[in-house]
């Protein structure tokens, strides 16, 4: 069910309305896959809250915090851009962008890039004042990337383009054909050295030069299958993870896979639906599938290291790697935290109540922070 509301196509959409019934009073059909109930285990592993703050509600968005020094940068569907003390949540300042946002929020530091309705482009500098705003072709749902004195973002018509940081001159747009059927999700751009890493839908990750947009190689993570579109559908999912010379992803009704950053060349790749991006550290990548199972692989090989299905169907966030725990977000707004060697729960956390729709890099060594829908933001930290 959270895969079939983030469709978009006009006939999907049509088909959609054609389907639901006509008395608004019918009882609604038990839910085919029920979400796993929280069962109890033994915590040992602490966890506490070291802060938190609201920054507004995502509505049908995906928004996603940006951790860059000492600062965290969010935003949210009615404007609000924030930035925050990353040591206490406190409000380095706060503006209203002057208009509902899509997307967001991209930072280095010194450039902060949101996307706003209608395919608006915005981009602060570090004390929240607007540097510039430019029209990009179509709606963008991703949040941007900043980096090497670039605003990079795709948009919904599969467009990339780049931005200078300073002065939004368009330095170069790069058009991709979009499959018939898409997920309406938000899959990522990530800069690393000279390369923007851009998932894609139809399940191809992109290498782009940051200099010109030029392809320095492309691979396919998931391959359309089936025989009607909705089969077809293999979008990359989340944002790719670059570490060293690896860059990994998962796509849904796809793969996980590893490739090397360089070249493209394969590390490994598994069968793995996704609808959330993967995390790495120096040993694994995990990915939550559709069904809420939680794996990791082997870094080097990709073999199975451990499997958890006790989140099963609670609509899982993006994992994170945090000390010695992975922690993923739910539906509900809790926070599973699970052992990096056996994959066992070991402390669970809850934050409002609100789907867990991000997770940011760490924040230091023992602490990340989550982003829910409702608009709260919270560090939690591990002892």
């Amino acid at each position: 069910m959270r895969i079939a509301v983030k469709l978009t196509c006009a006939g999907v959409l049509a088909m959609v309305a054609g389907c639901s019934s006509l008395n608004p009073f019918a009882s609604k059909p038990a839910p085919r896959n029920p979400p796993a109930a929280l069962a109890d285990f033994k915590q040992t592993l602490a966890v506490r809250t070291a802060w938190s703050a609201s920054v507004g509600s995502a509505g049908t968005f995906f928004f996603t915090p940006s951790v860059v020094g000492n600062s965290v940068f969010a935003a949210a569907a009615d404007g609000t851009v924030a930035r925050l003390d990353v040591a206490n949540g406190r409000a380095i300042w706060r503006i209203n962008a002057g208009a509902p946002l899509t997307a967001g929020v991209g930072s280095d530091g010194n450039t902060v890039a949101v996307a706003a309705e209608k395919g608006v482009l915005m981009a602060f500098d570090g004390d929240g004042k607007l540097r510039w705003k430019t029209q990009a072709s179509s709606e963008i749902l991703s949040a941007p990337a900043v980096g090497q004195g670039l605003v990079v973002v795709r948009s919904v018509d599969n467009r990339i383009a780049a931005y200078e940081a300073e002065t939004g001159t368009r330095r170069w747009v790069v058009q991709r054909t979009s499959p018939p059927l898409t997920l309406r999700t938000a899959p990522g751009i990530t800069i690393a050295g000279t390369a923007a890493y851009v998932a894609l839908p139809g399940g191809r990750l992109v290498a782009l030069a940051l200099t010109n947009g030029g392809p320095r190689w492309e691979v396919a993570v998931g391959d359309p299958k089936g025989t009607t579109e909705l089969e077809r559908i293999a979008d990359l999912s989340g944002a790719p993870f670059v570490a060293g010379r690896d860059v990994c992803a998962v796509a849904y009704q796809g793969r996980v896979a590893c490739f090397d950053a360089a070249t493209g060349a394969p590390r490994w790749a598994k069968e793995l639906s996704s609808d959330v991006g993967v995390a790495v550290d120096e040993t694994n990548v995990y990915a939550s599938d559709e069904r809420g199972t939680v794996n990791a692989f082997s870094r080097d090989t990709g073999s199975g290291v451990w499997r958890n299905n006790k989140l099963a169907n609670r609509g899982l966030s993006t994992p994170v790697a945090l000390a010695r725990s992975v922690a993923v977000g739910d539906y509900q707004g809790y926070i599973h935290f699970l052992s990096r060697e056996d994959g066992a729960l070991v402390a669970r956390a809850g934050t409002d109540g609100s789907p867990v729709i991000a997770a940011s890099p760490l924040a230091g060594p023992n602490n990340a922070i989550f982003q829910t829908r409702a608009g709260l933001l919270v560090a939690l930290a591990t002892d």
